[in-house]
């Protein structure tokens, strides 16, 4: 009886055990399979799993396009409005070069493009493409920015035509840093007529420090149209501060920038050979509206221009050097006369462009003026005697002469015993040479050619300036 009943507890005992050793076994699984589930989870996290980014290819976070809008710093192309461009323009710079610059309007506020590539294209008068130029730069957001590229290689052609286009698939960003950061405070050009600088005085308003400060100054005429540009660049600009800025040239502009910001130097060339005074009278015609008139564009000059006059015959003479006040070359010119031994002269016009070629270019000249210089003939050139060289070619020698020395010439011909074309050909262009049919027409001329040397209002210097630092 007693093995009977120690079999019964064993069975018991065997029967109660067997679910604890099930739970364990459990537990056991439970924490192999937690394990490898864990363990999977880390794996295909590492190696297959990616959080959404702004930088992955898929519209996956919070963006409202493929890596754009929302909390992505760049900007749907949808949702931006293209920039647009005010202008292109290219203008003479170094021999056989050009700089080129275009003024391009970004309408999207608090959105910019860090690197944008651009290409300006330069064409010739039939056309035809000279050169591409491409390049890269920053546009800031909501407003209008100078785009400027420089030594542009022509050769020997002359562009007539500018155009300028970005790359539009640039990705746009978030920006805050606009033009508004610099303030110009003021501007002054000086020595346009021989090594051109313009100084102006910037500063610096936001409170961070700023690195590759870009700044270009375009010098528009009084309609509008630019006319030259430069650029600098400023290294670094302290928060808050104030620096000059210097923009140079390397060629003169003052014929470039017509604005009475910029005074003349003006020498008027008069006919006093015998012919001048054939038309009789007291005092004697056409000689006495000559100077009339002579005297009265004289003093229509401005304060600050300067004056003086050569006159010829069988030869030439500077009878009142440059410098002298436009009161005084206005009275000067009132008292000229036709000497009575140049009766039976001759007209030399090449001495007398030479003569005032000399003056123009002496220490007398003011390095921030224009040099100009104004002929009046009433005959044709037919002097000096040269074995060589006929008058007209000599003339037109000393006329070429004047171009190389930055030096405008106008002409008047009086009267129909002038050779028309021969004076064209001695302006500094066909719209500087004038004819008089009768000398009623000669006041209104010389009013024209004071007109002509600087407009109305003055010119406006722009500066833009930017900071090209890249946006983080």
């Amino acid at each position: 009886m007693q093995g009977v009943n120690d079999l019964q507890q064993n069975i018991e005992h065997h029967i109660d055990a067997r679910p604890w050793a099930a739970m364990r076994k459990l537990t056991y699984a439970s924490a192999v399979i937690g394990f490898l589930l864990i363990a999977a989870s880390l794996v295909y996290i590492a190696y297959f799993h990616h959080t959404p980014t702004c930088f992955d290819g898929v519209k996956n976070g919070p963006e409202t396009g493929v890596d754009c809008g929302g909390a992505c710093a760049r900007v749907c192309a949808v949702d931006v409005q293209p920039p647009v461009v005010r202008f292109a323009r290219a203008f003479p710079g170094a021999r056989d070069t050009y700089n080129a610059i275009a003024y391009v309007e970004n309408r999207n506020d608090g959105v910019g493009a860090d690197n944008i590539p651009y290409h300006f294209t330069l064409y010739d008068d039939r056309g035809d493409v000279i050169t591409t130029v491409e390049g890269h730069t920053k546009l800031p957001p909501g407003n209008v920015y100078a785009v400027f590229a420089d030594r542009i290689d022509v050769g020997s052609r002359i562009p007539v035509k500018t155009t300028f286009d970005f790359d539009l698939s640039t990705p746009w960003i978030k920006m805050e840093k606009g033009k508004e950061i610099f303030d110009v405070q003021s501007k002054e050009l000086t020595n346009a007529d021989a090594k051109p600088k313009l100084t102006a005085k910037i500063k610096n308003q936001s409170l961070d420090d700023i690195q590759n400060v870009e700044a270009i100054a375009t010098i528009f005429d009084a309609g509008g149209s630019p006319l030259t540009a430069s650029r600098t660049v400023v290294p670094f600009f302290k928060r808050q501060e104030e620096k000059a800025v210097t923009f140079t040239w390397l060629s003169p502009i003052a014929k470039t920038v017509r604005s009475c910001v910029v005074p003349s130097d003006v020498i008027l060339a008069i006919d006093l050979s015998g012919s001048m005074d054939n038309d009789g009278g007291k005092p004697p015609e056409p000689i006495a509206s000559v100077l009339r008139a002579a005297s009265g564009f004289a003093s229509r000059l401005k304060p600050y221009d300067h004056s003086g006059v050569v006159t010829f015959a069988t030869n030439a003479a500077i009878v009142s050097p440059l410098g002298a006040t436009n009161g005084v070359t206005a009275e000067v010119v009132s008292k000229l006369f036709v000497s009575p031994k140049e009766e039976q002269g001759s007209t030399n016009i090449g001495d007398a462009l030479r003569a005032g070629i000399i003056e123009l270019s002496s220490e007398r000249h003011n390095q921030n003026a224009r040099k100009v210089l104004v002929l009046l003939t009433d005959g044709k050139a037919n002097a000096p005697e040269k074995k060589d060289v006929t008058p007209e070619d000599y003339a037109l020698a000393m006329a070429h002469e004047a171009a190389i020395r930055g030096i405008e010439i106008y002409t008047i011909g009086l009267g129909n015993d002038v050779n028309r074309a021969f004076l064209s050909a001695l302006s500094t262009n066909e719209k500087y040479a004038y004819l008089a049919g009768d000398k009623a027409a000669l006041d209104e001329i010389y009013h024209t050619i004071s007109q002509s040397l600087c407009e109305d209002g003055p010119a406006v210097i722009d500066i833009i300036t930017k900071t090209n630092e890249t946006n983080e």
